[in-house]
Formats: structure tokens, sequence, C-alpha cells
């Protein structure tokens, strides 16, 4: 059985977490899994839309505190393996964000350390209600710096800082409250909720919804008058386009649009 399992359904891949004897863990075959899937979704137009669950009782617990320990048998400590092990993890983050696809989340049970990371990397996130969200490494003497990377880009920094010191978890009221999550529902509805955000995504034109999210992530790193000048420019490419073309000529006459994208 894959330790990732993908299927398509239309445009939208569903990428699902399959190891739930380690309630998931960030192992070194997730993590080579989750970066090959992600290369090959990267290379695929036919697919506009990802969406990323877990089997199990959990979401992701994060890394696999039993590898991690096994490498300090190495003459260094494991230093070598650490320093690979978080760069590659860092790949696997940096890579949803370089997608072209938007993905969502659907967490479940728990999403920490690690795994509330993958959440906060997301674009979008639904949650089943009762889902607990933490980066609380500090628990057992781990700072999670790397995942608060992604959390601190999703929530105000004093909760954010709050969470990470503290290694207390938070649920979905309070995760959609600060915005780690866009909304909670019935553990029963989340498949079909996540759907049904992922089949409106999917609907909308892929190569202006492929442009925005580029220039979304981008902008964000600029200061506003530079932000402007550069979203400016990114429109101008997307009026050119020949479906937006189409798209406006469609909504003047009140016609479904004929996209061919």
């Amino acid at each position: 059985m894959a330790i990732l399992d993908r299927t398509d359904d239309g445009a939208i891949a569903r990428l699902t977490l399959n190891s739930p004897g380690n309630l998931n863990a960030l192992s070194d075959a997730m993590l080579a899994a989750l970066k090959s899937e992600f290369v090959r979704l990267s290379e695929d137009r036919g697919i506009r839309v990802v969406t990323l669950s877990g089997t199990g009782k959990a979401f992701c617990a994060g890394h696999d505190l039993k590898e991690m320990q096994a490498a300090r048998q190495s003459e260094d400590n494991g230093r070598a393996y650490f320093a690979d092990l978080f760069s590659r993890c860092t790949e696997v983050m940096t890579a949803i964000r370089d997608l072209p696809q938007p993905v969502i989340a659907a967490p479940h049970g728990i999403a920490t350390a690690a795994g509330c990371q993958l959440v906060a990397s997301c674009d979008m996130a639904v949650a089943a209600h009762g889902t607990r969200f933490g980066v609380n490494g500090v628990n057992i003497g781990l700072f999670c710096s790397t995942p608060m990377v992604a959390l601190s880009r999703n929530i105000p920094r004093k909760q954010a800082f709050e969470m990470l010191t503290t290694g207390q978890f938070i649920e979905t009221d309070r995760a959609q409250e600060l915005g780690l999550i866009n909304r909670a529902v019935p553990m029963e509805d989340l498949e079909a909720e996540t759907m049904a955000l992922a089949e409106t995504v999917a609907a909308k034109l892929g190569s202006a919804v492929r442009i925005g999210k580029r220039a979304f992530y981008e902008q964000l790193e600029l200061g506003i008058n530079a932000a402007y000048a550069h979203t400016g420019a990114v429109m101008v490419e997307n009026m050119l386009d020949r479906d937006t073309d189409e798209g406006i000529n469609a909504f003047l006459a009140k016609r479904p649009p004929d996209w061919q994208q």
C-alpha cells in the first residue's frame, strides 16, 4: 500500500497521507513521496486544484521522532542527517507555495509540529470539528523553529509565539478565528466540504488562478508601492490571455465562456 495515495477526480487531485500507524508522520519516506508527487503535479496542466488529507486518527503528527533518534547513533550525532532532514522538509513546504494549483488541506484529529506547518503551508484549509493544532515541540525540548515560519505567516505574531512557547494546542474555533483554517465542519462532512471548495476553484479559468496564486505570494514579500507595480504588470499579463478576453466578452454578452484552458 502506498504511503501517499493520489486519486484524480476530474481537475482535482486528491492526495492522502497513508501511514496511520505513525499518525502520518513526515518520515523520510513520506517526505520523499510528497516531493515526488508535487513535482508531477507542477507539470500537470489537467489538474487545477489539489486537496491534502490523512488516513486514520490524525492528519499528521509531525516528524518521525523514532527516525530522528535513530540518526543520533552516527559519528556526528546526527548533525548531517538533521540538516538534510530539515532541508528536505523545507523543500516540501515551499513546493506547495510554488505549485501552480491551489492546495487545500483537510486536517482532522491532530496537526502538530511539522503537521501544523503542513496545514499552514497550504493555500486554504477546511478542518473537521475538534481538530487540534499545535507546535508543541517545546514540550520535549525541541523548539518548532521551521514550523514557526509558516505559522507566523498565517496567524498574528503574539498568538504564534504563545503557541510556540507554551506547547499548547488550539482547536478549530480558535484556529479559524486566528486565520490558520478557512472553516471547520463536522467530521462526516469534511470530504464533501473540501471537495465543494475545490470544485468551486477548479471551475475558474486555470490560467488566471495560476497567475494569481504566483502573484499573491510574490506581492506579500514586497512593500506596498512595489506590490502595486508588480501586480499591475501581472494584470496586464492576465488581460492579454486569450481566455480572459473570451471571459470578458462572454460576461458582456451574458453567455457562458468558451475557455480553452
